[in-house]
């Protein structure tokens, strides 16, 4: 890579991507960034030097002679931003989820096709080592043939991260089944090699809708927002979105097209906050005990039958990199760098990013319809076949 010139879209609680991607002693650098709060540009220009430019338009930005751009805000901005820049030949990362509806996503496909330009999903998930630690156990067989995977997500600051700001409102989300949930269902379909064909889901939002202290206007959120001592129990939460009208329980299941079975969990009110993934097989199951603490484990039971067994017959310490999501969003932006830089096959995948949204869809859909199957939308095979081998790219 030649000192590739990477632009920033949006500065929130995800810019810290951003600072992971400047490396100027190694290969790229931050040159550009665009928000709508200018009071976001001193941080901005104490990051990267205050040669940086400031723009609050997108178009100044994508005109900003930049290689690359990390779009980095609000999911619903995401579809027409993305077209916006891979219709300008910009090489994109889109954090996950890639969109919020199927139509969108499979705009986004068509679209970096239709113009041969690189797009890389945000699923840093992918390389956070508790999900690689498992994968390397299935891919070796330590517990047979995959038949089922279950996933709990314990979301514990949900009512900080989820319930003050637009995640809320579904408008700007679809749910959170999908939002959050579209980390979780594309590491379930990573593990099991398929995706979702059909999916039920129930839920229901049983605790934040009954805490009356809301902000007068978006925005206008307590100054201690996020504050895990103070903000206990659950509906002791203060200033709450104007809007809340996504689900913070939901339930999923996954028929998945390998025939493997799957359901995910997920609770915005747990006092802890971490993912337990089982997986269970022909040989043995395995399941994962803390996923970014430095004392995480996955644990293997596989050598015959028992009774309750805490320890299992294998204890397999998960590496704990430096970093956020432990050491996954440096790998991630190593990965989309490089990708940039020299092409070739990467661990994420648009196609599989937009699978992930599709179920989440079509959950919410189940969900909201007093749990009725539903059908998940296929994706057509010409975009199946361009994205398996990696893609060509404009730059």
């Amino acid at each position: 890579m030649n000192d590739l010139r990477v632009g920033v879209a949006g500065l929130g609680l995800r810019r810290s991507l951003a600072v992971e991607a400047h490396r100027p002693d190694n290969g790229s650098r931050v040159t550009a960034v665009c928000d709508l709060d200018p009071a976001t540009f001193d941080w901005a220009t104490d990051q990267f030097g205050s040669s940086v430019r400031t723009v609050t338009e997108f178009d100044a930005l994508l005109s900003s002679d930049i290689d690359a751009v990390l779009i980095l805000t609000p999911d619903d901005t995401h579809a027409a931003l993305g077209v916006q820049a891979l219709a300008a030949g910009v090489a994109t990362l889109l954090e996950k989820p890639l969109a919020i509806t199927v139509e969108e996503c499979d705009t986004l496909l068509e679209q970096a096709k239709h113009h041969g330009t690189k797009l890389y999903v945000g699923h840093n998930m992918r390389h956070m080592p508790v999900i690689r630690t498992m994968r390397s156990l299935i891919a070796d067989g330590a517990i047979g043939e995959v038949q089922a995977i279950w996933c709990r997500h314990f979301v514990g600051h949900g009512g900080d991260f989820y319930f003050k700001d637009w995640h809320a409102d579904r408008r700007r989300t679809t749910g959170l089944l999908l939002q959050k949930g579209a980390h979780d269902i594309d590491v379930i379909h990573w593990l099991a090699g398929a995706t979702s064909r059909q999916v039920t889901a129930m839920g229901q939002l049983s605790v934040y809708n009954r805490i009356t202290d809301r902000q007068h206007s978006e925005g206008d959120r307590p100054q201690d927002w996020f504050n895990p001592q103070a903000n206990w129990p659950p509906l002791s939460q203060t200033g709450l979105h104007p809007i809340v009208n996504v689900e913070d329980l939901s339930m999923m299941l996954m028929d998945l097209g390998n025939g493997i079975q799957a359901s995910y969990q997920q609770c915005h009110y747990t006092p802890d906050y971490w993912r337990n993934y089982t997986v269970i097989g022909t040989r043995g199951r395995l399941e994962n005990f803390g996923d970014t603490s430095d004392d995480a484990v996955v644990r293997v039971w596989n050598s015959g039958r028992r009774g309750w067994d805490p320890e299992g017959d294998q204890v397999v310490p998960v590496p704990r990199p430096p970093g956020g999501h432990g050491g996954a969003d440096s790998a991630l932006i190593d990965e989309f760098l490089r990708f940039v830089g020299t092409g070739g096959t990467t661990d994420t995948s648009p196609v599989a990013a937009r699978d992930a949204v599709a179920a989440g869809v079509a959950a919410t859909v189940s969900l909201r319809s007093q749990s009725r199957p539903q059908q998940v939308t296929p994706l057509s095979t010409d975009l199946i076949d361009y994205y398996r081998d990696g893609q060509p790219g404009s730059r």
